[in-house]
């Protein structure tokens, strides 16, 4: 297999000191590839947004190391940290969090101009995105006048735009009705393959996780390879 877009080698994560230190992961090993779509499944309170936001290099680790592309990250500081996750790394989250007084092509240009891409390539890059994820006909509208499935798609639009490695996801179709959350997902899985991004994905919807390429859960600190 081709290298690992996202390899953690022996990653750990506590909180806490003494008697109340509390070990969330304990030597957690995990590689990610460029076009599949890994299921994180686990009870809550396991460790699964702890990985997530190791993975993502929104916390640091504790110990072991998380490599991007084959380049370690431990000894970047928060200014390298930011500025890889901003280009490679792209998040989605159970709850949208779209700016309201934005139009659907609007909140998908933003990271791109806060990257410093030309206006005019923003906005084709988030038409180009909308369009393949079925929202061609509502680049107009702010996430007032969309419905939940619509503005989750955009938020997934948005998370990719500046073509990341690797896509992080925190159930997003927690908040969806069955039908929506279904359609949310075919396009999300759609688009890990056609833009061939490594995408990790949280989910207590197993269904969803069993049609995933793989699937992984949390056991004692440690990631589990299911099958």
């Amino acid at each position: 297999m081709s290298e690992s877009a996202l390899q953690l080698i022996d990653v750990q994560r506590h909180f806490g000191e003494g008697e109340k230190r509390l070990d969330i992961l304990t030597g957690a090993r995990l590689s990610l590839y460029a076009g599949q779509s890994v299921a994180l499944v686990a009870p809550s309170g396991a460790g699964k947004s702890t990985l997530l936001h190791l993975a993502g290099l929104l916390e640091r680790p504790d110990g072991g190391e998380v490599m991007l592309a084959g380049q370690p990250t431990a000894t970047l500081d928060d200014a390298g940290r930011t500025a890889l996750r901003r280009s490679e790394i792209g998040f989605v989250y159970q709850f949208h969090h779209l700016l309201p007084e934005f139009s659907a092509a609007e909140n998908v240009a933003m990271p791109q101009l806060i990257r410093g891409q030309p206006k005019a390539v923003a906005q084709a890059r988030a038409k180009e995105l909308l369009a393949f994820l079925g929202l061609g006909a509502r680049l107009d509208h702010r996430p007032a006048e969309l419905s939940g499935g619509e503005q989750q798609r955009v938020a997934i639009a948005r998370a990719v735009a500046n073509a990341p490695r690797l896509l992080m996801a925190d159930e997003p179709t927690g908040n969806l009705d069955p039908h929506t959350a279904e359609h949310v997902f075919a396009t999300l899985t759609s688009l890990v393959k056609a833009s061939r991004l490594a995408a990790l994905i949280a989910t207590h919807n197993l269904d969803l996780a069993r049609r995933m390429d793989r699937r992984v859960t949390l056991r004692d600190g440690i990631v589990i390879e299911l099958v």
